[in-house]
């Protein structure tokens, strides 16, 4: 659905909640390589969602070290309510958002805000496609698998990887798409996905190298039963 053309501003989305020890070093990160490899004006938004530690002072004191820092306050928990606000607030031509933790290599993003410009209106980084290099444990490679696999049998998006954290939309995209999105939390990238196959979107799968984060917090039991109750919400219940 949409045109290609050139990308002007792009806003980089970091969902967080309780990354007071990271948080820091990962925003450096991102800065520096998005002023030595990139040519499009760009802002880093830090969406907190209700930490309960420094993280929202860490986030206040970037903003006031580095102009292109913004930091966001959420009042209630939930990865895909901050990514909402984030993603609904932007004006730039392409919101992207990535995890605090970096797992995906940086090495990607031109590629992924480029598929933009090109003329998708959704660019995703896939671990499972050809091309990609990734470094984890046997049990969240099966999950992520037999995810992908539950997924395609119900739904038939012709994508390998739904989950992967690392994701651009065009503005038209996000404000057209977001809104019907009733997740709130780790779901959101799939619903997303799913309302844009389902309303005719040109999605874009950029291979990436991932390096799993041992000290996630994710509960992967958790979060796969709500995977699982959301795909029968969205194959039995889908939005209007």
């Amino acid at each position: 659905m949409a045109d290609s053309g050139k990308v002007h501003r792009v806003d980089v989305v970091i969902p967080v909640y309780n990354e007071e020890g990271v948080l820091r070093d990962s925003v450096e990160k991102v800065r520096n390589f998005l002023r030595e490899n990139v040519t499009w004006s760009w802002t880093i938004v830090i969406a907190d969602n209700a930490s309960s530690d420094s993280t929202w002072e860490i986030a206040q004191d970037l903003s006031r070290q580095y102009p292109d820092v913004v930091p966001l306050y959420l009042d209630h928990k939930g990865r895909g309510r901050a990514l909402r606000r984030a993603l609904l607030d932007s004006e730039a031509d392409v919101a992207a958002y990535m995890d605090v933790d970096l797992s995906t290599d940086l090495g990607a993003f031109p590629a992924l805000v480029g598929a933009i410009e090109e003329g998708y209106d959704i660019a995703i980084g896939s671990r499972l496609m050809a091309g990609s290099t990734v470094q984890r444990c046997f049990k969240r490679e099966l999950t992520s698998r037999t995810y992908n696999f539950l997924l395609n049998l119900m739904f038939w998006t012709g994508l390998s990887d739904a989950q992967c954290g690392f994701k651009a939309l065009s503005n038209k995209a996000a404000h057209e798409l977001v809104p019907l999105v009733r997740n709130q939390e780790w779901f959101f990238d799939t619903e997303v996905l799913l309302l844009a196959r389902r309303k005719g979107y040109r999605v874009k799968e950029i291979p990436v190298t991932w390096t799993e984060d041992l000290d996630s917090k994710v509960s992967v039991p958790k979060v796969a039963w709500e995977y699982v109750k959301e795909l029968l919400r969205m194959r039995f219940r889908p939005p209007s």
